[in-house]
């Protein structure tokens, strides 16, 4: 079995946790002996037995890909969709296929990714409401989704708690404005918290990194850049009274994992995704943006954060998520290969 690996959005636009998925997804299928290799455009000569999309391909890639024979597995980061409610997804479903029957859109469906989802030969999400997400708006067979947690890597499995010595909570992240991180900044000065936000923008001339560096008073809103050493990552959570995150569109978030997995009390947004992974284990704000509650939300959980236990979840190895990975890959080049029986 040899898998070609593709990405929608290239790392040197948009570093963050795509990028961190891919590398780990490639050397983790590579430790189970998984002869892996990344889609290289100009390479005619190139083989392999299935394509591992990472984003949403065109109609007009799957295509192709499927003339050529080869199955395409796709993973997406439903980050906005899966938050929203159930009803309003069917609703979201309901539009789309009425669109469809417009013929203007029936004109275009092929430029359209709304079929992406049900042409590809497989689904792979982390979390049940991203699942939710395909059969409910998409109206993909369950049969062809596959729910695949996220891993971290050793270093953090390894971590455990810390001393905890630090009187600073931690965010970590890209800095964009999705995340909040300006409006979490004047809520720290606000609530006289001390935060400790670690990670850099997606570009240095980016107005709203700008703004959230005007509030850096190295007293209540403190900054380190994008820390490359996992490491060093780890001492940093270890160190921290907890973790904190207001962010808009998340599904699974590495990065408060990466806390979990360092001991670290979180407090994140009320959403589908947290919910589904943290249960009550964790605090909640229960809306996004500055405001008079999530400054008092943040400060009751800076005081109570020395005695707030981890949320007490299951971390996955890469390992492991390649093993499931693997899995999947087996069952769609079987599905290819009785197609071609008949």
């Amino acid at each position: 079995m040899k898998v070609l690996i593709d990405c929608a959005v290239p790392a040197l636009l948009a570093p963050g946790g795509t990028q961190v998925q891919v590398e780990q997804t490639r050397a983790g299928l590579a430790s189970l002996g998984v002869e892996v290799d990344f889609l290289r455009w100009w390479d005619r000569g190139q083989r392999g037995d299935l394509i591992h999309y990472f984003g949403t391909p065109s109609n007009s890639f799957l295509n192709l890909a499927q003339g050529a024979g080869l199955p395409v597995v796709m993973t997406n980061l439903f980050t906005e969709t899966c938050n929203r409610s159930l009803p309003r997804l069917a609703v979201q479903g309901w539009l789309i296929r009425a669109a469809l029957k417009i013929p203007v859109a029936r004109s275009v469906k092929h430029q359209l990714n709304w079929a992406t989802y049900t042409h590809a030969a497989h689904n792979v999400v982390g979390l049940a409401c991203e699942k939710n997400v395909l059969e409910t708006v998409y109206r993909v067979p369950p049969e062809r989704i596959s729910v695949v947690p996220l891993g971290l890597p050793e270093s953090f499995l390894r971590a455990g708690p810390g001393r905890r010595r630090g009187d600073h909570l931690i965010c970590t992240g890209t800095i964009t404005g999705r995340k909040y991180f300006v409006e979490l900044a004047e809520m720290a000065r606000a609530a006289e918290v001390p935060i400790l936000f670690v990670g850099k923008p997606n570009h240095p001339a980016d107005p709203y990194w700008l703004r959230f560096q005007q509030l850096i008073d190295n007293r209540w809103v403190c900054h380190q850049p994008f820390v490359e050493s996992q490491t060093e990552m780890v001492a940093l959570l270890q160190a921290a009274r907890g973790f904190v995150l207001m962010s808009q569109f998340e599904n699974w978030c590495l990065s408060a994992h990466e806390a979990v997995a360092c001991g670290l009390p979180v407090l994140v947004p009320d959403q589908n995704w947290s919910r589904e992974r943290f249960g009550s284990g964790a605090c909640y704000f229960k809306t996004l943006g500055y405001n008079t509650a999530n400054v008092a939300c943040l400060k009751q959980f800076y005081a109570a954060a020395p005695n707030l236990p981890a949320p007490a979840i299951r971390h996955h190895s890469w390992s492991e998520v390649a093993q499931d990975l693997k899995h999947v890959y087996t069952q769609v080049l079987a599905r290819k290969s009785n197609a071609g029986d008949r």
